[in-house]
């Protein structure tokens, strides 16, 4: 988690800032950030539309000019010719809807995300699903 938490300082969304990696055999595959697709303006220089529309978090995600996290992290692993299939995805925030069927359809088989979302229906798909889901819990540090 803490490699997830690291990309999401990377972050250029304005309201939220994600990360998220997928690792396998505890090698770390992909990493991912929300922001602006490649070469795009982003959010900062721009303009938020969803905060001037005062969208609610959650809803109306086509609105959003950035890629989520878990959306970049597999998109990178595409880019390099990477297989996640039977990864783990780490991420800092739990996945929206979208998100969550690209996760299925990219056959990631354990999730563990480290605050919530208000997203019903990414965890009714998340239920219907093989992927196993877990709250991250930091160590205590004590034996």
């Amino acid at each position: 988690m803490g490699f997830a938490q690291l990309a999401s300082r990377r972050s250029t969304c304005l309201r939220r800032k994600v990360g998220a990696v997928v690792a396998r055999d505890r090698r770390v595959l992909a990493t991912g950030y929300n922001g602006a697709p490649s070469g795009l303006s982003h959010c900062g220089e721009v303009g938020c539309l969803r905060v001037k529309l005062q969208v609610p978090s959650g809803e109306r995600h086509e609105l959003c000019r950035g890629l989520h996290a878990e959306q970049n992290a597999i998109i990178q692993a595409a880019n390099y010719g990477i297989s996640i299939r039977g990864g783990i995805l780490y991420t800092t925030l739990f996945p929206c809807s979208i998100c969550t069927k690209m996760l299925i359809n990219a056959g990631i088989e354990n999730l563990v995300y480290q605050e919530g979302y208000p997203d019903p229906l990414a965890q009714e798909l998340l239920r219907g699903s093989k992927i196993k889901v877990k709250k991250f819990q930091k160590a205590s540090g004590k034996k």
